[in-house]
């Protein structure tokens, strides 16, 4: 974007023209107007802060020309092209008032209908219709953060977590992240987030009861970046030594690692991440998984030490995340950092871009899915104020702050919430680091004096930087560290101190506003602040009394901040709103009382620490009295002071880092369940099977025969003698079977699955618009695979949307055997079965592990009953008789699948809308189309069939890497899921469907976003896609050479 300095040159000519354009030189549309005034249509206008760069261009032709009459003719039609774009921006403020007004009314429908299916048992503390502890005027009714009074009390609480050896891990994506010397503000991505998780990381690390801490980042090998980025591992040495640290062992501390994803030898931007996601979930699943074996080796007893918990931070590691958290089953946490609804609501606003233009710059809408998905997937979401739950979170679809009141209220009284989850919201600011920092005790004249007489120390350069501006130096400084932002309402402050003379007298002002080398090398928007105080200055002759130095350090604030304490001064946060306001805890650290604005986090900091006073940024005299107040009242002063450092180590790293692993201690449990000490299976491992008689005792409690995969195999009434019998007889006729196919009894025997021992699994998931086009396409692929299927190196998963009966008869009228696959993952992902090689039990086995796997957060019956009302509320209008366009299919539903059949395809609501309304009602699933638009299947929201190829890694240790996953061009509407990740994918050219395309065209964003369509990994058949051109892309990915 251009920058606004051409404003002040356009001012002075349209001031140069006059008050008015002469009507001879004016054009026609002017003078049929009337009287034209350029100046004022400048104020009116362009002062609402238009700096288009076509305008820009404009104003330099304009300022170009030397005749008046071609300059004024340039400057009119400047005016106009302002004035249509204030028509738009106020157009685009008309739509965006009626989608609010949409969007509340879609909340309001929600939540009574959520309401409404609890309305039998609702109580009074259930009714209020404001946000968990707030009044109704915004005030809190009880204390945001714990305190602690003492550090007795922390090494209380660090006493009860000894003993406790937990493993915790972090996601942060983008950016360059290491330990030591970060390269804050290098770029767009590596900013405030990199020095946050960082120090969480090492923070935690240290902290008693956490064994291990891994920081989970993208590794970057290019040349444009230093070598470091590039390191697997990098260990995080405590700041702290004299910290809680539990006794060390060998692989515990805080680590970073790096997990290559993504184009090689190349450093990405956030924007461009999102189609490697799978690939990073992937590598960072290998990694847990083996750092799970090791800490179990060394801390577990031989049992896996899982994650206690996944911790995504920003959309993308939230996203990754969630699906890392689903695979291995244990529970997510989440921070936003900064959020993508209300970056888009700001951007439409301005009105400079419209939401197309909007989400192809920043893929806003992709970002926008992952943190819904987060919401979905999360425990806790982690925020640093109130102000971002109230402004911010509740624009999702995810998150209603009254519903999650009643949840929460249900909750506690042990009542049924009817299938409906709503993560919960933790205020916990962030940390700092306060052992360094020594309060400044003495005062100017004292300080002055001892110089004098001894020269100890020298003074700080910055402090004579400073102190120069003023005519009395001793005076109490007020103090505010912005950069010249409108938003941080600098100007305001000016105008304060300006108009109040007793404030004048009493005090001198420092601003430092960044560092500049000249005005007119700042941005527009800076520099625009920057003369509005200048000329404040001039205004009210504040010559001797208002520093603002050019240039100073990093490591020069902490010695302005003990500067201002020595003057007995005031820091001043004055922004209109302010997100957190680490500042405002800096200065209290230093010493020095705060006066902050009331909007925003300083809220929060303040009814804390309770160390100065609340004002309102709009209102000058506000600023003034309590600026006045503080300076003036040396009793007041004092005990602002002693209570900010009183309160300090509330906002320390261990403090947070406490209540951090507080809210942790509070989520359920969540570990792959196969791990439970009491299933008789404790030392199996699920990467390197152990001898048949444990394989046995695992399976025979977690896999069930089904002759026909409805859901009366989920009973359980199965005689578990006969059930083991079972198993032991599939298992020899494996071994057998086995045995035929080449393999030896040493490396071999009593091993199952037999996709453990596969050396090549190919995954069939292509979406046919028929059962005999899929048919033939699986003829197609068994063709092009016969040697390796003969010698048993090649397996086959079939993973597709019908239920196990379907594919039953699928099976049967194909002439296919159930034995031909290995697995089946069917109903979208939502079951998972293996084949049975005892035909007197079935053909198929249930693994019942997996519905326990996946189970996380499905909403049941009161899920199932929600989906019937929609389903029965969706009218085909245009008909006569209001014909249904999506009625139940009770046959082809199962626990953890609730099908509907699909009668018009053209009418039905994209998969984005009935995912919003089922978010708007607290109900976390997965809405999938498949077989070709006629069937909509609603499964658990962390399953898929991307997801059962996870589980599959983490339950039986079958690598992802030597996977073939074969798809059509297009499939159903869970399709990008697939291609993604460290599997290999074959692309059948020519098989799609036309009503699957129309319906991936509704998305929120295209596929192209999020599909690495030029990974290596990836590759396309020849048209016509026969058998050997399967072969041959097979061949092209290393899986058929000799």
């Amino acid at each position: 974007m251009a920058g606004n300095d051409w404003i002040n040159s356009y001012l002075e000519a349209i001031l140069d023209v006059g008050p008015a354009l002469d009507d001879v030189k004016s054009s026609l549309l002017l003078r049929e107007r009337g009287h034209f005034s350029p100046t004022r249509y400048f104020v009116e206008e362009v002062i609402t802060g238009f700096d288009e760069t076509d305008l820009h261009r404009s104003w330099v032709k304009a300022a170009a020309t030397r005749s008046p009459q071609e300059r004024n003719t340039r400057l009119e039609n400047m005016c106009w092209r302002i004035w249509n774009l204030a028509r738009q921006k106020k157009q685009l403020e008309g739509e965006e008032v009626q989608r609010i007004a949409k969007r509340r009314l879609e909340r309001e429908r929600g939540r009574r209908e959520a309401t409404a299916d609890m309305s039998e048992d609702l109580s009074e503390g259930e009714k209020g219709d404001i946000v968990s502890d707030i009044s109704a005027h915004g005030e809190s009714t009880r204390g945001r953060l714990p305190r602690i009074n003492s550090v007795d009390a922390m090494e209380t609480w660090a006493s009860q977590q000894k003993g406790k050896k937990l493993y915790i891990v972090l996601i942060s994506l983008h950016g360059l992240i290491r330990g030591e010397n970060m390269e804050l503000g290098r770029d767009s991505d590596t900013g405030g987030q990199v020095k946050y998780v960082v120090e969480l990381a090492r923070a935690l690390g240290s902290m008693p009861g956490v064994y291990r801490v891994d920081l989970l980042t993208r590794q970057v090998s290019s040349p444009d970046v230093d070598w470091s980025y590039g390191e697997p591992t990098e260990m995080l040495t405590p700041r702290n030594q004299e910290s809680f640290v539990d006794e060390m062992g060998e692989s515990s501390g805080s680590y970073i690692i790096r997990v290559p994803f993504g184009p090689k030898d190349k450093y990405v931007a956030k924007e461009l991440l999102w189609p490697y996601i799978p690939e990073f979930v992937d590598g960072a699943m290998n990694h847990v998984i083996q750092m799970s074996k090791v800490l179990g080796e060394q801390i577990g007893g031989g049992k896996a030490v899982w994650p206690v918990a996944i911790h995504g931070h920003y959309a993308d590691a939230g996203d990754s995340a969630a699906l890392l958290s689903g695979a291995l089953n244990v529970p997510m946490l989440f921070t936003g950092h900064s959020l993508g609804r209300d970056k888009l609501e700001q951007l439409l606003k301005q009105g400079r871009l419209s939401r197309d233009e909007i989400n192809s710059t920043y893929k806003i809408m992709r970002r926008i899915e992952a943190e819904e998905l987060s919401l979905d997937a999360s425990e806790i979401v982690i925020t640093s104020t109130r102000q971002e739950i109230e402004e911010q979170w509740r624009l999702y679809d995810g998150f209603d702050p009254i519903l999650q009141r009643k949840l929460r209220a249900r909750i506690k009284r042990n009542v049924s919430c009817y299938g409906r989850f709503m993560p919960r919201m933790a205020i916990i600011p962030p940390g700092m680091e306060f052992h360094h920092i020594v309060p400044q005790d003495g005062d100017m004249d004292g300080e002055v004096e001892t110089n004098e007489e001894h020269q100890t120390t020298p003074d700080p350069p910055i402090w004579s930087e400073i102190m120069r501006f003023f005519t009395n130096p001793r005076k109490p400084m007020i103090l505010a560290l912005a950069r010249p932002d409108p938003k941080k309402n600098i100007t305001t402050l000016v105008k304060a101190f300006g108009e109040c003379r007793p404030l004048r007298e009493l005090a001198n002002l420092t601003l430092i506003m960044g560092n500049r080398d000249g005005i007119d090398e700042m941005s527009s928007t800076n520099a625009s602040v920057l003369l509005s105080v200048i000329k404040l200055i001039d205004k009210y002759d504040l010559y001797g009394q208002v520093a603002y130095p050019k240039h100073h350090k990093q490591s020069d604030v902490p010695d302005i901040y003990r500067l201002a304490a020595k003057t007995k001064g005031v820091f001043i946060n004055p922004a209109f709103i302010e997100p957190f306001g680490l500042t405002l805890i800096e200065a209290a650290a230093h010493g020095l009382p705060i006066v902050a604005t009331k909007n925003g986090g300083p809220v929060d900091i303040h009814r804390v620490l309770d160390n100065g006073l609340l004002i309102d940024p709009h209102d000058e005299k506000s600023i003034a009295d309590a600026l006045l107040k503080l300076v003036a009242d040396k009793q007041l002063w004092t005990k602002c002071r002693q209570n900010g450092l009183k309160n300090i180590h509330l906002f320390s790293w261990p403090e947070h880092c406490k209540t951090y692993l507080t809210r942790i201690a509070s989520c359920k449990p969540r570990h792959p369940q196969w791990q439970r000490s009491d299933d008789g299976a404790e030392n199996s491992e699920s990467d390197s099977p152990g001898d048949s008689l444990r394989d046995i005792q695992d399976l025979s409690l977690n896999l069930r025969f089904s002759l026909d995969g409805d859901k009366s195999g989920a009973s359980g009434n199965d005689n578990s003698s006969k059930l083991e019998n079972a198993v032991l007889a599939w298992s020899k006729g494996i071994s057998k079977d086995s045995r035929k196919a080449g393999f030896t009894d040493q490396n071999s025997s009593g091993k199952f699955p037999v996709l453990r021992r596969r050396k090549h699994l190919i995954v069939i998931a292509v979406d046919c618009d028929t059962s005999t086009d899929l048919l033939e396409t699986t003829r197609k692929i068994f063709d092009a695979t016969t040697k390796g299927r003969t010698e048993g190196s090649i397996g086959f998963i079939l993973s597709t949307s019908l239920t196990i009966s379907e594919i039953h008869l699928f099976l049967v009228s194909g002439g296919l055997s159930p034995n031909d696959f290995d697995a089946f993952i069917c109903n979208s992902g939502s079951d998972l079965y293996y084949s049975s090689l005892n035909s007197d039990n079935g053909p198929f086995v249930v693994d019942f592990y997996y519905h326990s796997h996946i189970e996380y957060r499905w909403g049941g019956e009161g899920l199932r009953k929600t989906l019937v009302r929609w389903a029965t509320s969706l009218t085909d209008k245009k008909s006569e008789n209001g014909e249904h366009i999506v009625i139940a299919a009770e046959q082809l539903s199962t626990d953890y699948c609730y099908a509907f059949k699909v009668l018009k395809q053209g009418v039905v609501p994209p998969v984005k809308e009935l995912r919003k309304l089922l978010r708007i009602q607290a109900l976390r699933c997965h809405v999938i189309y498949c077989q070709n638009g006629t069937r909509l299947n609603v499964i658990p929201v962390l399953a898929s069939r991307s997801q059962a190829l996870r589980y599959l890694n983490v339950r039986w240790g079958v690598e992802i890497s030597k996977m073939v996953v074969i798809v059509g061009e297009c499939g159903d509407t869970d399709y990008e899921g697939l291609l993604g990740g460290l599997h290999k994918s074959v692309i059948l050219k020519g098989v799609s469907s036309s009503a699957m395309n129309q319906l991936h065209a509704n998305r929120n964003y295209p596929l192209s976003d999020v599909m690495p369509l030029d990974s290596p990994n990836i590759v396309h058949t020849a048209e016509g896609c026969t058998s050997d051109d399967i072969r041959a892309s097979l061949e092209r990915l290393g899986l058929l050479k000799d």
